[in-house]
Parts: C-alpha cells; structure tokens; sequence
C-alpha cells in the first residue's frame, strides 16, 4: 500500500518522540548489530505480551523510480506477495493468517516496508520467509499484468475519484518542480501502465539486497535469540557490494509563491492547505528540525494550538485548523497549515485570518510558557507512543532508512528540550510565502 500520512515518530512528526540518551525519560533498551552480508539488524525487547513485531526495510521508495517509471516502487511492493522459488503465490500471506497474525507493507518516498506481528514463537519462520522473497522472487505476466490492474484502479479509487487527492497531488508537483517527492508514490496513471516485469525485476535487484536492508525486530524476544536466528535465515544471503547509490537531483530555490485551486462537483467540504519547502531532519542544521516541530505543535498540533485558538475558538472563521511537519524524509521536506472553512467563510477570508495568524507569530514568537507547554507534551506524547511495539518499530526503521541513527532516535527528547525561544522565532523564516504553494479545494459553484 501507499504510505499513509506521516505517522508520529521522532523523525517523522512532532506528536511523538523517543527517550534520552542521557536517561532524563525512560527509553526502551536497543540493541543494534550488522551481519557480515551488510544486514542492519535492530532488536527492542518488550516482555508484556508473548508477541513480536518483525519488519524489514529496505532504503528505497518512490523517489528512488528511474524517470519515466513512476511507481515502480509501490508497484513492486504489491509483487512481492506473489511468491518465490520455493514458496508459491500468497503462500506467505496464508501462512501468516493461519497462525492467528497479522501483515502488510508499505511504500513512501523514501523506503519500503513489509512487516508481520505474530506469537513469538513463530519469529523464525517469519525471518526464513521474509529472506525467501528477499532474494528469490519469481515474476511471470500472467502473475505481473493482473497485479498492475489492482494497482491502477487502487490509483483511479484513491486519487482520481478523490478531489481532496488530486488537490494534494498537485499541490506536490507544484511544490517540487525539480525534485521526485513532486511525484506521487502511486506514480502517475499513464507511467504505471507501462510498466512491465523487466522493470519490476531490474528494480528488485538493484535495491532488494542484504546491503541495502534493515531487519527490526520489537517484542517478547532476547538479543540473543534475534542473532542466532537473523544469521540462520537472513544471513545466508550473500552480500552483492555497495549498497546501490541514491542520486537525486536536489530542488532549486524556489522564489515566487503559488497557488493551486481545484473545483469538483463531488467536494462537500472547502478546504484550505499551504504547504512550505523546509529542511527535513536529515538535511538542516543542527537542531532546526526539532525547532520546527516544536513551531509545528505551537502553531497548529491541537486545539490549545495558536491556530485553533485564533481562527476556531475566537473568530470562528474555520471549524477545524491545525499545522505540522514532516521531518522523516533524505531530502528537503514540507511543512504544512491547514484549515476548513466555517459556514458561509470564503477561502479568501479564511486565507487572510491564517495570515494575520502567522503575522501575529512572527511578530510576538513563542512565550516561555507556551514553549515549555510544547516541549513537555512533545515528550510527554512520545513516552507514551512507548506502549506500541509498531510505533517502536517505525521509529527506528524509518531513521536508519534515510541516514540517521539508533543514537539519532535515542537522543530526540534530549533534543527537543534544549529549544529555545530564539531557535522557534529562528525557524520561522522557513514559513515565506515565496517557499510555499497554496491550495484552494473548492465546490463547483464556488469556483464559478
């Protein structure tokens, strides 16, 4: 499947974190080894339930997709399921189902993911599937063309009958004009219909490989027993050298602001969203991107939110508003205000409150109160996103995916407390009208 909005993690929202290094906030106990074929291998023990979560993940996504073959990575992600040399088509999914667990993967712009949650003592067999079909996939057109059907008629359910969709999806290309996050992860309709088994398979090959993987493992498990197993299954793989190089071109400067409008009779609800070209945590300076996710929860994470109180509560311009920022990406990422009109509020009048809004945060900044408000619940939200073994999982596989560390996720709350006022009040810079592509969703009649 396609990679849902961004789910809270500390590389990936500001509504969850992780625990200090220097153990200022309890932190689960990691412990982060690499096979000799090149397989990272992350283990985070958790005794209150006889379960694991086992997931593999490997360092590439839709903006990896050779030009011209947009999708290719969620494409091959859907093949993946169809079965290897030695086991057939849905054999593993089958599997999964008859011992009680469950199962799914997803694509996003900068990773694929396939995982299963299970009893724990059915971890082996996941592992010696999983390597399975990490090495032998098999890929014929009578398996291939059918799956790429499903694919595009996910895309005509998800996208072309969604006007919301089409909003975002445009909102993104004009957004990035020069980079591959300007591509959907879908890919494009007319992209996808091209492409073939050579082009799955050319793909699989140059990205699933030992190398290039990540294995975390979070659950009722010993690092010991993780080991022993991960080099009976996974570590049979041979290594194939380097992992495969990521070359994308970086996106220009941008320096006039844009505005998107999109009109469909199927829309009930205007909306209105701005989207801002912002350093991601991977390529900022040090300690920016946790500045802006604390701008991000100050301006818009809830109804105690600087955006909500003021355009909600007080003027009752909107009946929802709110902000965020994606920080999980390799490259330069975005960060996002939103909001849906109140009755008989045009998108115009709405537009120019968000404006006096963030006029009011340029000029005034965060107070000493609100900052503290906002890290405490930053922190706060990611002790108790502690209790989902997923969520643990997520964290550090979406950080190793794109560069970063088991010391990167470890240290974020160390991180998040040490923001000041100034660096909030620094960040903001980021939120120039000339580095953003504004979205107007709107009923037929309104935009007649």
């Amino acid at each position: 499947m396609v990679s849902p909005p961004p789910t809270p993690c500390p590389h990936e929202a500001p509504a969850e974190g992780q625990g200090s290094a220097d153990g200022s906030h309890a932190g689960p106990v990691v412990n982060h080894f690499k096979l000799d074929n090149g397989l990272e291998v992350v283990v985070i023990p958790d005794h209150r339930a006889p379960v694991v979560t086992h997931m593999v993940w490997y360092r590439n996504g839709s903006a990896d997709d050779p030009r011209g073959k947009s999708g290719i990575a969620h494409f091959l992600e859907h093949l993946m399921f169809k079965g290897t040399h030695k086991h057939g088509p849905g054999e593993f999914s089958h599997l999964v189902a008859e011992l009680g667990g469950q199962e799914n993967a997803f694509t996003s712009y900068d990773f694929t993911a396939y995982f299963q949650r299970i009893a724990r003592e059915h971890l082996g067999v996941m592992m010696e599937y999983e390597a399975d079909r990490m090495t032998n996939l098999t890929l014929s057109d009578e398996v291939l063309l059918p799956e790429r059907d499903v694919v595009m008629e996910e895309r005509r359910m998800r996208t072309e009958a969604d006007p919301s969709a089409q909003l975002d999806e445009a909102l993104n290309a004009a957004l990035f004009t020069h980079h591959a996050y300007g591509v959907p992860i879908i890919g494009w309709g007319h992209e996808i219909e091209t492409l073939d088994r050579h082009d799955a398979l050319a793909y699989y090959r140059r990205f699933y490989t030992p190398e290039n993987a990540i294995l975390v493992v979070s659950g009722d498990v010993e690092p010991e027993e993780v080991e022993k197993l991960a080099r009976e299954t996974y570590g049979k793989i041979p290594a194939r050298g380097e992992p495969p190089r990521r070359d994308r071109p970086r996106e220009p400067e941008p320096r006039a602001e844009r505005t998107v409008k999109l009109a469909d009779e199927k829309v009930e609800q205007p909306s209105f969203e701005r989207i801002y070209l912002a350093p991601s945590q991977q390529t900022a300076a040090p300690g920016e991107a946790e500045a802006l996710e604390v701008l991000s929860h100050y301006l818009g994470g809830g109804p105690t939110s600087l955006i909500y109180r003021r355009l909600v509560l007080e003027r009752k311009l909107a009946v929802s508003a709110g902000a965020y920022y994606y920080a999980s990406a390799l490259d330069d990422s975005r960060f996002y205000v939103y909001a849906v009109p109140a009755d008989d509020v045009s998108l115009e009048t709405l537009e120019a409150g968000i404006d006096d809004v963030l006029a009011e945060l340029f000029r005034d900044g965060i107070s000493a109160e609100d900052l503290n408000r906002s890290v405490t619940r930053l922190i706060a939200d990611s002790i108790y996103a502690q209790d989902s073994q997923m969520a643990l999982a997520r964290w550090f596989g979406a950080s190793l995916a794109i560069g970063g560390t088991v010391e990167n996720v470890l240290g974020w709350s160390r991180r998040v407390e040490v923001v000041t006022r100034e660096d909030v009040a620094a960040a903001t810079k980021w939120l120039d009208r000339k580095r953003a592509v504004t979205g107007y969703l709107l009923k037929d009649e309104q935009a007649a």
